[in-house]
């Protein structure tokens, strides 16, 4: 049916290419005026004309009258020859002679030939074009949709390549058997749900949760971004829309997976420019297909987004995004998993232990993982080493949390006796406290773009923070700048990140999680950090200008409580203090364990 469809175009194709051949290939013989030869007579004996030409191989006279006017007439050659002996000409009248051409015949013809090779050329990229160009580029295919088609049995992935995340392979699981045996679900009249959500923060594995659902299930994948669908053009996006659904009904039963969803899964009418734009567009014709499509047709919505606060309602009600499942970070035993994962193909020293690892990396996510075994492999190969060791493996994860060490830096003994009383007076402080993490490192290299650092490890991962836990943190983060009023007598710039986050844990506090006696159990935030312009750039607080100030007081009042408790605790312990930054200046770097007993000892 194809070739048939294409009959209509080949045959006009052609047409145009033998009218172009059938061109004369001297257009300026058109412009002269044909005359018999008998008027050629009359004007040769009246003088009137001017010049001509004798084409010897054409039996052709060509040339001009005194008016200007040019003509042309046909004679033999023989006849015009009797004809001009018999009737001397003026001596004004200008006559050539051609001979005939002893070029060959193709030189002739190479304009046409050329002129025919580029209607040819342009044809075959037009269709080229119109075919998408092996690129879903083309012209003609500008409203298709951009998915790529993965096939299952290619690269498989399956559940067990998806570590630290039992609950959601669960929650999957049922889209899986569905998939597999549909008729279970039919037959007890139950709906599998129509879209998945997964929501979590970047780099958890959402997107390989949803391939491995693909390749437990041996059923066809369509991935696209959100932001294929939106293109400058009105109209193209829902086209692409349509044209994905109408692919994946073919290849039923299948998977769709969206990624960045909140590309154009947006709240509608919270756009700067109105309600009609292109994207809003896309998103109504989203809600259409997927509410087209039957309830056991095969077909599986996935979605992944980080931005779930700024969906638009209607693609989550049930019906189209029925099942929401959070990927968080993973946990202790989770980053375990994942490391058993990311270290199957490489070759790790026997005194390797991932349990320690696991436990050295909290807040990691799968990305951060993965990244953190390649970083280890590049140094190990840096320090021409065989295995894996867990100086390779803990170093790659300082240099993730804070950077390279740049040991070239040219650092004053002043800064340095600064940076070594700074993390000192922090180490110190959080060592006093009770329910501080334990210290796991010191370190007066500088490191990214921090002069030094102070690690610490938990010895549990933690769901909530109390109120305790948070206040002691920002006496911790402060006691960097005491150290510093205390013993150097001046204050450096050097704090300023530990006031920043100190700042942002007591506003949380006091806005967010009701721990102000003065204010009460009252939310004053937002609920999220991160503003959606169209939707919160025009909302007023919703408080008052006192209530503001008694904020603004609480705060301070939490900061100055953590500033004078570090004081205390430092003041109190000077000795201890010293003799770290004393220590630290000499070796610029401290395991958790030499710190235990410099502390000790002193």
């Amino acid at each position: 049916m194809k070739k048939i469809k294409n009959v209509p175009f080949w045959v006009l194709t052609t047409v145009f290419v033998i009218i172009a051949a059938t061109m004369p290939l001297n257009t300026g013989k058109n412009k002269a005026t044909i005359i018999n030869f008998n008027q050629f007579q009359n004007d040769w004996t009246n003088n009137d004309i001017k010049s001509f030409v004798v084409q010897d191989d054409e039996m052709s006279v060509s040339g001009t009258l005194k008016n200007g006017t040019t003509y042309n007439t046909v004679v033999p050659s023989v006849r015009l020859f009797q004809f001009i002996q018999d009737h001397p000409k003026s001596p004004t009248i200008v006559e050539t002679y051609v001979k005939p051409s002893t070029s060959l015949i193709w030189l002739e013809l190479l304009p046409n030939l050329l002129f025919i090779l580029m209607i040819v050329g342009f044809v075959f990229i037009f269709k080229k074009q119109s075919k998408g160009g092996g690129g879903n580029n083309g012209l003609m295919k500008l409203g298709k949709s951009k998915a790529k088609l993965v096939d299952p049995n290619q690269k498989k992935i399956s559940f067990d390549d998806v570590a630290g995340a039992d609950e959601e392979k669960a929650e999957l699981a049922e889209i899986v058997d569905f998939l597999k045996q549909p008729k279970r679900y039919v037959d007890m009249g139950a709906r599998i749900p129509k879209g998945v959500l997964l929501i979590g923060p970047p780099g958890t594995g959402k997107t390989l949760l949803a391939r491995a659902i693909s390749g437990e299930a041996g059923v066809p994948f369509f991935s696209i971004s959100g932001s294929d669908f939106v293109e400058m053009f009105v109209g193209v996006g829902a086209s692409r829309v349509h044209d994905l659904f109408e692919q994946a009904k073919k290849n039923s039963p299948c998977i769709i997976f969206i990624d960045e969803i909140d590309a154009v899964g947006r709240q509608r009418g919270a756009g700067v420019g109105g309600g009609n734009d292109e994207r809003e567009q896309t998103l109504n014709q989203l809600l259409v297909e997927m509410d087209g499509f039957g309830e056991n047709e095969g077909i599986i919505m996935i979605a992944a987004t980080n931005r779930p606060d700024v969906l638009d309602p209607a693609l989550l009600r049930p019906g189209r995004f029925d099942r929401q499942i959070f990927v968080g970070v993973p946990d202790r035993n989770g980053r375990e998993e994942i490391l058993a994962v990311h270290s199957k193909n490489k070759p790790l020293a026997p005194e390797v232990d991932l349990s320690i690892l696991a436990k050295r990396t909290p807040g990691f996510t799968g990305a951060d993982i993965e990244n953190l075994m390649n970083e280890s492999a590049l140094l190990t190969v840096r320090r021409d080493k065989r295995l894996i060791g867990m100086d390779e493996l803990e170093e790659a994860a300082t240099r993730i949390m804070a950077g390279p060490e740049k040991k070239s830096r040219v650092v004053n003994e002043d800064d340095r006796r600064l940076t070594a009383y700074h993390e000192s007076g922090h180490v110190i402080v959080m060592n006093l406290l009770p329910n501080s993490d334990p210290v796991h490192q010191i370190s007066i290299v500088p490191r990214g773009r921090a002069g030094g650092y102070t690690m610490s490890l938990p010895e549990e991962d933690k769901s909530y923070m109390s109120r305790s836990r948070l206040e002691e943190e920002i006496v911790g983060l402060l006691g960097g700048r005491v150290a510093e009023k205390l013993v150097i007598g001046d204050i450096s710039t050097g704090a300023s990140n530990d006031i920043e986050r100190a700042t942002g844990i007591a506003r949380k506090m006091v806005m967010d999680y009701g721990m102000s006696d003065t204010l009460g159990t009252i939310a004053f935030g937002s609920g999220s950090d991160e503003v959606f312009l169209g939707r919160d750039i025009g909302k007023d607080r919703k408080y008052s200008e006192e209530t503001a100030h008694k904020i603004d007081q609480e705060i301070k009042k939490l900061i100055d409580a953590a500033y004078t408790k570090a004081l205390t605790l430092l003041t109190e312990n000077r000795s201890k203090l010293n003799a770290v930054a004393e220590e630290l200046l000499i070796k610029e770097k401290l395991e958790g364990v030499e710190f235990k007993e410099i502390f000790a000892r002193s």
